[in-house]
């Protein structure tokens, strides 16, 4: 009981750290945004890069992503899952999670100007906040697996690091 209740409050707590205000804009990325993503454990794997700005006294979240051109038939199609396990943080302290909105683009090797899909967070911008570290985070997450009935069969992870559709 007692591991329920402290399971149930820290998902709780995780869920109100992001509150997105309105719905998704577009604009275009700063020309130095955070980079982020993994590696799938099959071979490609996922870029994420995010910047924020200030509108109307609140912090604008805006991000792109992008996926290898060339992975297993197994993770095709399961980038934008990887972003709904991602976060972004600023000066360490999570501001968003549950990152899907943010724009697919074509593979590039600099994000610097990309388009991209913005939310607004309700957060309020405070002095200097461009100037802070903005980092972004996936979760090691298992992306596909497949039981043979007999203990055995596949699986395939996402680890997160450094930017994973590098070779795009």
């Amino acid at each position: 009981m007692k591991t329920t209740s402290l399971m149930l409050i820290s998902v709780l707590a995780v869920a109100a750290c992001t509150s997105y205000v309105g719905s998704r804009s577009s604009a275009v990325l700063g020309t130095s945004p955070a980079l982020g993503g993994g590696e799938f454990s099959s071979g490609g794997g996922v870029t994420i890069a995010a910047d924020i700005r200030e509108k109307d006294g609140r912090t604008l979240l805006c991000g792109a992503w992008v996926q290898s051109r060339e992975q297993s038939v197994l993770t095709k199609g399961r980038a934008r899952d990887v972003l709904t396990r991602g976060s972004v943080a600023l000066d360490g302290t999570q501001i968003a999670r549950e990152i899907s909105f943010m724009r697919e683009v074509t593979p590039t090797a600099d994000f610097g100007g990309a388009a991209a899909h913005c939310r607004l967070i309700d957060r309020a911008w405070q002095s200097g906040d461009d100037a802070r570290e903005l980092s972004v985070h996936v979760a090691r997450h298992v992306v596909y697996r497949e039981s043979d009935g007999v203990g055995g069969g596949v699986i395939v992870l996402f680890r997160p690091g450094k930017p994973g559709a590098g070779g795009i």
